[in-house]
């Protein structure tokens, strides 16, 4: 899309930015770009890159910024992605160890915000979308205790209202046919079956089972997904993110809502290796300004979540990137290993 030149001088102008925060001008392109071209030409240069959308002029400047556009060019095309140093390396290696999952999780969100200076986020694990063992236990006449125990191991209860009264062994028995047939299945696949196959079972039997599927699909839901954020104060004291209030609004938003964000984080779990998310390009993304390089995580080679930083646009990519693609590797092992 354009030259050799061109390019050389909007990576110059975008890490400079990176680097200083302020508008670049012609002068600062000559001496960092080490090209040996006229104020003139370095200024033609950089009205082609302004009317592709690569760049913009502020107002109060005769420099130049970046655009989402731009950005996006320069992390696909230009960027040269730097080693990590090895303290941090040493870092990442010497907190993120095969733990209770849950501990390990938040302990990663700690180690991408110390490192970025940013917020470092995690979604956790997805759960199989099905049950290990169902049981139900009377409660009185209208109620029945349901006990579900997920295929983590995770116990949950919920009460269902019934129309009939239930004796202790019509209860056994409906749990029995439930885990005896059902048990691993995804709950879509079982309501197709229970479709099916219970046409010789009483009506208030089936009723019951298919009260209990209903009730176990909305429990593991609930409990399937959530997001762990560490370092949400770097970002509200980051002059790029809370310069205005409005900004300060649709961040807190982000934080407190997490809906978008979770969105986000999911669209990863789909894709391999690194994502990088700018500002204006996603929907789901609430501010121009805002960035989040992201990478999944694996179970045994399963992708099971995804973790990364949320920060500026205006953010060190080289340095970040392996931020992020390292604490995957690592929280990937230590998770396989639990």
């Amino acid at each position: 899309m354009i030259d050799q030149r061109a390019q050389t001088l909007l990576k110059t102008l975008i890490e400079r930015y990176i680097a200083d925060g302020q508008p670049v001008g012609s002068r600062a392109l000559s001496k960092y770009s080490k090209l040996d071209l006229s104020p003139a030409t370095i200024r033609n240069v950089m009205s082609d890159l302004e009317e592709l959308g690569f760049i913009a002029s502020p107002h109060t400047s005769a420099g130049r910024v970046p655009t989402p556009r731009g950005y996006r060019f320069f992390v696909d095309t230009l960027m040269t992605v730097k080693p990590l140093e090895r303290e941090a390396t040493s870092e990442v290696e010497g907190k993120i160890k095969p733990d209770q999952p849950q501990r390990v999780i938040s302990v990663a969100a700690q180690v991408l915000s110390n490192l970025s200076q940013f917020a470092g986020v995690v979604l956790t694990p997805r759960r199989a979308s099905a049950f290990e063992h169902i049981e139900f236990m009377r409660l009185s006449d209208s109620r029945v205790l349901l006990i579900i125990v997920s295929p983590e191991g995770d116990v949950q209860n919920r009460i269902l209202f019934t129309d009939h009264p239930f004796t202790s062994t019509q209860l056994i028995e409906a749990a029995n046919y439930l885990n005896q047939n059902f048990a691993g299945l995804s709950f879509d696949a079982i309501r197709e079956r229970l479709k099916l196959e219970l046409h010789e079972i009483r009506d208030d039997i089936t009723r019951l089972m298919q009260a209990a599927v209903e009730a176990s699909s909305e429990v593991i839901s609930e409990t399937s997904e959530g997001v762990v954020i560490s370092g949400e104060r770097n970002l509200l004291e980051n002059a790029d993110l809370s310069s205005n209030m409005d900004q300060l609004r649709r961040l807190f938003a982000l934080f407190e809502q997490k809906t978008s964000l979770m969105q986000l984080l999911d669209v990863s779990t789909r894709a391999q290796g690194i994502q990088i998310y700018i500002g204006g390009e996603s929907e789901l993304l609430p501010m121009d300004d805002m960035t989040v390089v992201t990478a999944p995580y694996h179970v045994d080679g399963r992708i099971v979540g995804t973790l990364g930083v949320i920060g500026p646009t205006r953010m060190a990519y080289e340095r970040v990137i392996p931020i992020v693609d390292i604490t995957a590797k690592l929280l990937s092992s230590a998770l396989s290993q639990h």
